[in-house]
């Protein structure tokens, strides 16, 4: 019997993104190898790393499912560190909400084709609780399903090399191909970050028009965002995602506050050096990284200003 219904105003999560921003963190990589890796190669000059795609293919297994008539929340692969979520109810309407162990909420706008859509538990070990709303008019919604899932992670990093909702891809994008043909002369991994990295700020110019025009539940394409070679932070940091977890780096993209806007950038996992913070630049002695949206159109000295005031980036969400 379905479950009863309650009215819920959700705070909706607006992609309005028109600032820049930066990346956080530190850790030790643990590269997973569960998933299916293409061992395709890019043509050209070959470095001594191995620039072999690496797509990690989410699985709704079914071993562990829970669901009603309207949703279904697949929790079987949840150790690798994400779940599968669908809606099979006739709402309009959809939203499936996520609260993290440490009591964050995120909000996602649901797609309505009755398939499976992958989503990360980005925030460690511990209860994840899945709610799954129809909406009902306005800002009204009400549970369709709800479930509390117990998470125990294998790694801290698996989860940031899975296609996403967010950062979504599979061995055939034409964004994975170009990462690839990127990473073809690459001795290291920062090294494919950086041509990675400096390819998306070259090619990509920020949308204007787009910033001041985009929806609440939009979600980015990786391919037509390099085929256009336009797109707002949200776009920059879902592409350059895609190349490099594609090439087995684990890759956040990271939403928060760019000063008071809100924004999206990246952060990478390197080994031996922990998560990667500030621009991308190397002084001699260190490397370090910024998103790219800002290193698209910023100066030199614009983006050295963001960099000595630490408080600028405030970082909220990890997908």
């Amino acid at each position: 019997m379905r479950r009863a219904k309650y009215l819920l105003s959700l705070i909706v999560l607006s992609i309005s993104l028109v600032a820049c921003g930066t990346l956080k963190g530190t850790a030790v990589i643990k590269p997973n190898s569960s998933g299916e890796s293409t061992g395709a190669q890019a043509k050209g000059s070959q470095g001594e790393r191995t620039n072999a795609i690496q797509v990690l293919e989410p699985v709704a297994s079914g071993v562990n499912v829970f669901g009603n008539a309207q949703a279904s929340i697949d929790a079987s692969n949840a150790t690798d560190g994400y779940i599968m979520v669908k809606y099979t109810g006739s709402a309009a309407k959809v939203r499936m909400l996520i609260e993290t162990p440490a009591g964050n909420t995120y909000n996602y706008l649901m797609a309505l084709d009755g398939n499976y859509d992958v989503y990360p538990l980005s925030e460690g070990s511990g209860t994840y609780k899945i709610g799954v709303y129809e909406n009902l008019h306005d800002d009204q919604y009400a549970a369709a399903f709800t479930q509390s899932v117990n998470v125990t992670l294998k790694d801290e990093y698996s989860m940031f090399l899975y296609p996403n909702a967010y950062v979504d891809f599979n061995a055939s994008s034409q964004a994975v191909l170009k990462g690839a043909e990127l990473a073809a002369g690459a001795n290291d991994d920062l090294e494919v970050v950086t041509n990675v990295y400096h390819y998306i700020i070259k090619n990509v110019t920020y949308d204007y028009d787009k910033a001041a025009t985009v929806q609440s539940g939009y979600i980015p394409t990786v391919d037509e965002t390099l085929a256009t070679g336009t797109g707002i932070c949200f776009d920059y940091a879902s592409l350059m995602g895609a190349m490099l977890r594609s090439q087995g780096i684990p890759t956040r993209l990271e939403i928060g506050y760019a000063g008071t806007e809100y924004h999206a950038w990246i952060s990478v996992y390197i080994h031996d050096v922990g998560w990667i913070d500030n621009v991308i630049s190397f002084d001699g002695e260190k490397w370090t990284l910024m998103d790219p949206t800002l290193g698209s159109y910023a100066s030199t000295s614009t983006v050295k200003k963001y960099l000595e005031d630490s408080t600028y980036y405030q970082l909220k969400y990890k997908y």
